[in-house]
């Protein structure tokens, strides 16, 4: 069954309501990010990034309002920060019950010996991962993938190794990489969402590393993160 498409309320553009982000309307009148879509009553939906949500202005209360059908709103300031927050949340909280279920391994040599064995299907890490590491795991998976020569490295996060341990529950994980094919587009789809909406505006992203992008996610998983780049 495809997904239900919803409309984004300020670009007009039509999209599968998984790739773009809800809003709901609190008891109070407040407008609040409902990222997960389980919020009761109207919702209004959006597909663009932070940059172009914050520079809306008028014309985003004007389109919530037709969206709620209502001038009684109130438009947080931090909107922008807050839709980041939770899509940051969700993506952790996606990885970490792919951990709990047994998809993820992390260690570098659990990792290499996956990726060497052709059973790696997302490769993560964090942002401040040395190049040396990072660059043999991105090594081990193009052998184990028979992609070598491709440039391959895998995505790394806009988080350091503090908040990327604290999802999975251990002490100072680096890197980490996906084995089930599932399980990875599930957290390619969430991550994609994320780093979609944050953007390549450094003021969002400060970890970032260098080039990253679609080719990091599973084939035929999310390939339209905004800061996606050819040539991994």
């Amino acid at each position: 069954m495809s997904d239900p498409v919803r409309t984004c309320i300020l670009s007009r553009e039509e999209a599968p309501r998984e790739g773009l982000i809800r809003l709901a309307l609190s008891p109070d009148g407040e407008v609040l990010p409902d990222v997960r879509a389980k919020a009761p009553g109207r919702g209004a939906w959006i597909g663009v990034d932070r940059a172009e949500l914050e520079a809306s202005g008028k014309k985003l209360r004007s389109a919530l309002s037709r969206a709620f059908k209502t001038n009684d709103l109130r438009v947080p300031d931090d909107l922008g920060q807050r839709i980041a927050d939770q899509l940051q949340r969700a993506a952790l909280d996606r990885l970490g019950l792919e951990f709990k279920a047994g998809n993820v391994v992390i260690g570098g040599e659990r990792i290499q010996n996956a990726a060497r064995a052709g059973q790696l299907h997302l490769l993560l890490h964090a942002s401040d991962a040395g190049e040396d590491g990072a660059g043999k795991l991105a090594q081990a998976w193009r052998v184990g993938s028979d992609m070598e020569g491709s440039g391959r490295k895998g995505l790394t996060l806009p988080i350091p190794r503090t908040i990327l341990s604290l999802a999975l529950g251990r002490e100072n994980v680096v890197h980490a990489g996906l084995t089930d094919p599932r399980a990875a587009r599930r957290v390619g789809d969430a991550l994609d969402r994320w780093l979609h909406f944050i953007g390549p505006d450094p003021a969002s992203r400060p970890c970032e590393t260098g080039s990253q992008g679609a080719s990091a996610f599973p084939p035929g998983g999310s390939q339209n993160t905004t800061n996606s780049t050819e040539g991994l």
